[in-house]
């Protein structure tokens, strides 16, 4: 199969959720054996147009990430390479609009893969997107709702959520040293206060917990612990790399999500995973509820307060290093749903 990746920036630019996104399925199409080319602004040194590695060949529309240049160039692009589905990003929308316009003049079909509005972009542009896709997948059922408000069709947008490496799961050894953990960019959103002053509520009975993450709010968050009289059963660990992430997510026992803030909790769909009871507490701004509604390793509190009843509620609960029941989220399952929707659109 023939798949164009429209996306004026790639993780070179700087890496973001949604660009990690878009380059984990590019490559994972191109292990695959299918031709993979992603248009985009030019990101390697050098005069040459195009630049080819790990299987997928990007192609320069522009130098400089103009957005509307971009946009304005693509159609052409697309057009040239006459693939046999487009995948765009929704953010910013003018350069997928332009390909879905070109798209309704015989192009090819177009899907949308719409991590989240960007506040800086322009919502008329997103109205006409959600319209004009030939077909939108999202993360959650969250972004769903708010694509459908756009003006979607919600037949159109198919959730296909994040994924883990379950081989990877399977092969890291476990550390044992925490009974619970909280893993995430410690910023605005992060929230973290809901996890200490829970495990402060839990001041009487023995337990060793972990922070893991870097962030503007760090310092403030492990003053918060100090303020608790907790700092001495708490370790903040830093930014850590995933493996050894995940050999901390095996050996725990529960993982807190508690960000006011997430499009997709990969932290906790990583941590239930390594076999984590999740605990989540609910934010309007987040779809984290949405791993773990249904599931008997999983718990939705509103407080502190509930939050420290179901640690303790959980902790009959046998320890696990993974769950079975998460193979749906493994990389090549979500790949495939992927492959299932350009098929949908006539891709070969």
């Amino acid at each position: 199969m023939r798949v164009a990746f429209v996306s004026l920036f790639t993780p070179e630019h700087g890496d973001t959720p949604a660009r990690s996104r878009t380059h984990r399925t590019a490559a994972g199409l191109a292990d695959r054996g299918h031709d993979v080319t992603w248009l985009c602004a030019r990101w390697w040194g050098g005069e040459a147009p195009t630049f080819e590695t790990d299987g997928i060949t990007y192609r320069s529309v522009v130098v400089d990430p103009s957005p509307s240049a971009f946009a304005a160039r693509v159609p052409a692009a697309v057009r040239r390479l006459d693939p046999d589905v487009v995948h765009a990003v929704n953010s910013p929308p003018m350069p997928a609009l332009a390909t879905t316009l070109a798209g309704r003049l015989g192009g090819s079909p177009v899907l949308v893969d719409w991590w989240r509005d960007h506040p800086a972009d322009s919502r008329r542009a997103y109205r006409l997107l959600a319209r004009d896709a030939d077909a939108v997948t999202t993360p959650s059922r969250t972004t769903k709702t708010r694509i459908r408000e756009h003006g979607a069709d919600g037949s159109a947008v198919e959730v296909i959520p994040e994924s883990v490496d379950l081989d990877l799961v399977a092969g890291a050894e476990p550390d044992d040293r925490f009974d619970a953990v909280y893993s995430r960019r410690l910023d605005r959103h992060a929230n973290v206060e809901t996890f200490l002053l829970a495990l402060a509520e839990r001041r009487g009975h023995d337990w060793n917990a972990a922070v893991i993450g870097e962030g503007p709010e760090r310092g403030r968050v492990e003053s918060t612990a100090e303020d608790l009289r907790i700092d001495d059963r708490v370790t903040f660990l830093g930014e850590l790399p995933l493996e050894e992430r995940v050999s901390v997510f095996k050996g725990t026992h529960v993982f807190a999500q508690t960000a006011s803030w997430e499009t997709f909790a990969s932290e906790l769909l990583w941590a239930l995973a390594c076999g984590c009871v999740g605990l989540v507490e609910y934010q309007a701004d987040s779809s984290a509820h949405e791993l773990v509604e249904g599931r008997d390793r999983g718990r939705l509190v509103t407080s502190p307060a509930e939050l420290a009843d179901a640690i303790a509620a959980v902790g009959d609960l046998e320890r696990r290093t993974s769950d079975p029941d998460l193979e749906e989220y493994d990389r090549g399952a979500v790949l495939d749903r992927y492959l299932d929707a350009y098929r949908e659109l006539g891709a070969v």
